[in-house]
């Protein structure tokens, strides 16, 4: 059995990614740092679909944190390793550059971008070694793009997309594949304080996106199919940033 990591699977895309994982026959590892009701809840769904997999609370800015789980996975997983990692975890803290607090850049940076090497770095020598392995960013149309009052989550999910192609380049040989998805509104948890009804307006396809349509890209990152697919960004936006 393979095994993938997903975090910040708890709710949103990341448990949209979690059911579609399992579906294709991998035992899931759920991350989440707080909502322990909700990544339960994304457990019993994928068990419920036939699938297996288990839980980890631990906050992914937090390196010693992401070392003591990338331990403690290998003594209950003896004889596996991850083989697929989906760095789904991220905050937004929006605020204006004139207005924004020093521990508003520093959270989501930690967050959404150090989380990044918290996570793979040591989990990523066994997938080289294995001579396979799928890593999947979730980025943002802010990363690419760029968004008035989000000046900090821009940066940190446009160095994230910057990590992706530098590492992409590092591990293609070993038949690892790095790539991101930069989804645009998608409609969670997270674009729940937005104006849908405004925001529509500016959309091509006249809608937020749905987790499950994040998911499926995912999907097919992870796969064979996608094997000769790396240092990639696909936006799934609605036609709103090309």
């Amino acid at each position: 059995m393979r095994h993938a990591l997903v975090t910040g699977g708890g709710r949103g895309i990341g448990r949209a990614i979690c059911l579609a994982l399992a579906r294709k026959g991998y035992f899931v590892s759920v991350n989440y740092l707080s909502g322990k009701d909700s990544a339960e809840e994304t457990l019993r769904l994928v068990q419920e679909g036939g699938g297996a997999g288990d839980l980890w609370p631990f906050d992914v800015s937090k390196r010693e944190q992401t070392n003591a789980f990338a331990e403690a996975w290998r003594r209950k997983h003896e004889g596996s390793h991850i083989e697929i990692i989906v760095n789904n975890a991220g905050i937004r803290q929006d605020n204006l550059m004139v207005w924004m607090k020093a521990e508003e850049w520093t959270r989501v940076m930690e967050t959404n971008l150090q989380s990044f090497f918290n996570v793979v770095q040591p989990l990523l020598l066994p997938m080289l070694a294995g001579k396979f392995g799928r890593i999947v960013n979730v980025a943002s149309l802010s990363g690419l793009k760029g968004m008035p009052g989000q000046v900090n989550y821009s940066a940190s999910k446009g160095g994230l997309i910057a990590a992706t192609k530098a590492l992409a380049q590092e591990v293609a040989r070993k038949d690892v594949t790095v790539n991101a998805v930069a989804p645009g509104f998608i409609a969670t948890d997270m674009t729940a304080d937005l104006d849908e009804k405004e925001l529509r307006t500016l959309i091509p396809a006249g809608r937020f996106g749905k987790a499950e349509e994040v998911a499926s890209v995912v999907s097919f990152l992870v796969s064979e199919e996608a094997s000769y697919v790396t240092g990639e960004v696909i936006s799934v936006n609605g036609g709103l940033y090309t």
